[in-house]
């Protein structure tokens, strides 16, 4: 039956307890221990049960329980404490404030992302990329930065995970009920829901405004599924992931081209777009429709307005990782901006192809993002020099080391992943500003102070505290899925609270190897039981065990058979092989799980086929609570002390072979764990204590809480590109619009002339053959055609000679421009030396040049001097 009216009903709370209704509504609660603790204390149960969500709890409450703790003392003065935390945490935020010119400080910038993991009472994410979402908005939060977050809000958001009895992964898919979940409906200045419209072919589709409020920092979310929209237009925001190539370009319309027309009609006018991934690159084209229809600029001025503000990171280290549509669909969806461009169809399609002139090409958004962007990064630095390989098409001609893609490492929101107990060791001996606090302060040295007991012994209760979840979350599923009652009581006592615990958790794709631990059956088992030490001691019970378990979490994509094929391999290996006891898969991994995982392991293990893994965090939040990592020398890792806080497999080696590889680094793996990671663990005085294990935990606090958080990685982003787009944005746009059409108008001509130009003659001082810091003069004659000096940068080109004749790391001279010779060609002098012997080479190149550029490669061109 139909309601002939609905209702939005709030929890009826006591006025002494209006408190918890603030607390509630702000996902500050979710880093914050005293309200998790304030919340836990109301109902412990419910809190569990409601997946940690103040909301549902005090919707759901007995009123009884509500006014049972109006009236106690000790509850309401924990609520008053958390409320005034949560007061003072909103006033304090000044890093932005020092950071940032006055009279820039009302500046705003928008984040897109196709996902967010903030909270697990939030099921809107998949996994990495949308944890990384949502701690850079806390820390952004946390650094006062002036940032909104734009993203779709999922009525089903991604899967809960089962297994059935053969292993094989499942997929549930909750329905989430928005009205009791931590979520504000915005409305317009007449208390009506706010809405927008988007054009899809035929028809408009309409969606309401959700905001999520991220201590500081609002995160708003778009959602379709309300009259007047179609049945199919509802599932727009559906599922994330979810559906056919048809419904990923909706979502990705809705979310780039939806996402900008909402910032406008909540009254926002941010300064820096920032795309996480490509998946809301469509936002340029409604940026640049804007500016056409309403400020009169041409496509070229206007494209050139939005290239300046908008800022593109890839998380992708493969091709296959893009979104990729035929072009086809693009022009059926999106051809109606053709023509308020007025372009061609080639060139609107040239907007998301790698090389412009490849009629055959798909269009890419990855292509998209960095042909509309002035600023792109990968998230490590080694998947900085991978992006830039990636990319290179995309400025032809350019040294691959020199193409205009930096990177900044990813990191983790600290005062989400780290556990109750170790952040209140470290407030205690640290202060309680660690975790904005950079690496080259003294306090972090006083890590070296905590107790190795009491280190030891927090570590421990996280053990603990995993150990109890694991056979208890295990005990719930097999009770679900109708298992034996003797399963169930086996479950009970799964995994031994005392013993070395390796973590595994992750998406399973088949390059990150969550069944490579499993390869020699043999050794494995040997490792797990202790079974070679045993043997050397002379048989059971002549020395203490010194065995070892795992603890393994993970979701298949639901279309990725060979991912599932790998989790029931994993399960059917550990039955058929007795390995129950000491090999565990959690089933539904989520933030919870990863919370209880990254502080209650001793080990956490990576084991990608390099350089397949941009930047991976997990690591960085198990190294935040005193874990050691176990990795194979990818993303983060690679640039890590991974000598100090860990151990490497491997040395940073390729294989072409991946049967090889695995055979190679699995028993890598095994030499590691055999011969250093287990003797490191039990080597314990007579306490208990394994004083060198804890020194090394110690430096894994100490090195890389403080570099690899997001406190540090989103003062680079506001450093290395919001200021800097956005001061560009403000020189771009000024005097209406006046440097963005003189910097279009400046292309244009440079492309009618550009390819005129000419490299008359370049005279050389000295023979091939010199000495070590010995000065050569160079003197260049260009014929520039049309342009003038003021137009372009001649460069000389130089550095080592490699096997294939290439110029490698060269480094550039800028040569001097001295006038004009009889013919009117350009001069230009540079002297260079050379500070190393061996084969060198020389090159000269033009480039563009205009003040308005963020690179000199942006606009595409680049003449070397022929050999």
């Amino acid at each position: 039956m139909q309601p002939i009216r609905t209702f939005n009903v709030s929890p009826a709370l006591p006025s002494t307890l209006e408190p918890l209704r603030t607390l509630a509504y702000n996902l500050y609660f979710d880093w914050n221990t005293e309200a998790k603790d304030l919340f836990r204390r109301l109902d412990p149960d419910l809190w569990e049960s409601s997946r940690h969500n103040p909301v549902l709890m005090l919707g759901t409450i007995a009123q009884s329980r509500l006014i049972e703790v109006s009236e106690d003392e000790g509850f309401l003065a924990q609520m008053h404490r958390a409320a005034s935390q949560l007061e003072d945490y909103l006033k304090e935020r000044t890093w932005f404030r020092k950071h940032r010119p006055k009279e820039k400080q009302q500046e705003c910038y928008a984040y897109f992302s196709a996902e967010f993991g903030l909270s697990d009472c939030l099921p809107i994410y998949s996994g990495g990329l949308g944890v990384l979402a949502g701690d850079h908005l806390k820390s952004a939060s946390d650094l006062g930065l002036p940032l909104v977050g734009v993203g779709l809000l999922y009525q089903e958001g991604y899967f809960s995970q089962y297994l059935n009895p053969d292993g094989w992964q499942q997929e549930h898919y909750p329905i989430n009920d928005f009205y009791n979940m931590p979520l504000h409906l915005e409305r317009d200045a007449n208390g009506e829901e706010l809405r927008i419209a988007v054009d899809y072919p035929g028809r408009q589709v309409y969606a309401r405004v959700w905001r999520v409020q991220v201590g500081t920092v609002a995160l708003y979310m778009l959602d379709t599924n309300i009259e007047p929209n179609n049945p199919y237009d509802h599932d727009i925001t559906d599922q994330l992931y979810g559906g056919d190539q048809d419904m990923r370009i909706h979502q990705e319309i809705m979310l780039g081209i939806g996402g900008a027309k909402m910032l406008k009609a909540l009254g926002l006018k941010p300064k820096a777009y920032h795309m996480n991934e490509g998946h809301s690159a469509f936002l340029s084209l409604e940026r640049i429709r804007e500016l056409i229809q309403e400020e009169g600029l041409s496509y070229l001025e206007a494209k050139e307005a939005v290239t300046a503000s908008n800022l593109f990171t890839t998380h992708t280290p493969v091709p296959a990782g893009f979104d990729l549509f035929p072009a086809e669909k693009v022009m059926y969806y999106l051809g109606h901006y053709q023509e308020i461009f007025g372009i061609s169809r080639e060139q609107f399609l040239a907007l998301g192809r790698e090389k412009s002139g490849d009629l055959d090409a798909p269009f890419s958004m990855a292509t998209l993002a960095i042909k509309t962007a002035s600023f792109y990064n990968g998230v490590s630095k080694l998947h900085g020099e991978v992006s830039r390989d990636l990319f290179k098409d995309q400025w032809p001609e350019v040294p691959v080391n020199e193409v205009p893609i930096t990177s900044i490492t990813n990191g983790v929101h600290a005062r989400s992943c780290v556990s109750k107990y170790n952040q209140e060791l470290f407030d205690r001996y640290l202060g309680p500003k660690w975790p904005s606090t950079p690496a080259d302060r003294p306090i972090w040295d006083k890590v070296y102070s905590i107790p190795d007991e009491e280190l030891w012994r927090t570590h421990e209760r996280c053990r603990t505290e995993l150990v109890v979840f694991v056979r208890e979350r295990l005990q719930k599923y097999l009770r679900d899925r109708g298992a034996s009652l003797v399963e169930i009581e086996h479950a009970k006592n799964v995994l031994d609270p005392t013993v070395l615990t390796i973590g595994f958790a992750r998406r399973f794709a088949t390059y990150k190897r969550g069944n490579l631990f499993l390869r020699d059956l043999d050794r494995i088992k040997r490792i797990l039981f202790d079974l070679h030490h045993e043997r050397l001691q002379g048989g059971l019970g002549s020395h203490k065990k010194r065995m070892v378990q795992f603890v393994i979490a993970g979701k298949a994509h639901p279309k990725d058979i060979p991912g599932k094929q790998m989790i029931r391999d994993i399960i059917h290996t550990v039955r058929e092989q007795g390995l129950g006891d000491r090999v565990v898969f959690i089933p539904n991994y989520d933030i919870y799980v990863s919370r209880l995982m990254v502080a209650g392991c001793d080990v956490w293990l990576n084991n990608p086929r390099r350089p397949r893994e941009a930047s991976g965090t997990s690591g960085m939040k198990a190294a935040m609570n005193g874990i050691l990592n176990l990795s194979i020398l990818d993303g983060w890792w690679d640039e890590a002390d991974y000598v100090r806080t860990g151990w490497p497999i491997g040395s940073g080696e390729m294989y072409e072979d991946q049967n090889y590889q695995d055979q190679i680094e699995a028993n890598a793996l095994y030499d590691l764990i055999e011969q250093e990671v287990v003797p490191l663990f039990y080597d314990r005085d007579p306490e208990g204590i394994p004083h060198r294990w804890v020194a090394k935990m110690k430096d894994a606090i100490r090195l890389n809480c403080p570099t690899f958080n997001t406190s540090r990685m989103v003062g680079e982003y506001a450093e290395k590109a919001y200021f800097t787009v956005s001061d560009r944005y403000d020189t771009m746009t000024g005097n209406h619009y006046a440097a963005a059409k003189e910097l279009a108008h400046w292309k244009q001509k440079l492309f009618n002339n550009w390819y005129d130009i000419k490299i008359v003659d370049i005279d050389i001082s000295e023979s091939a053959d010199i000495q070590v810091n010995q000065n050569i003069g160079v003197k260049a004659r260009i014929n520039l055609a049309g342009l003038s000096p003021s137009d372009v940068e001649i460069q000389l080109h130089k550095g080592a000679v490699d096997a294939e004749g290439e110029i490698v790391n060269g480094q550039t001279v800028v040569m001097d421009h001295q006038g004009f010779d009889s013919h009117h060609h350009s001069v230009y002098t540079a002297t260079i030396n050379y500070t190393a012997s061996g084969l060198q080479g020389l090159s000269l190149r033009v480039l563009p040049k205009h003040q308005y550029l963020s690179n000199s490669y942006q606009p595409g061109y680049i003449l070397w001097a022929n050999s």
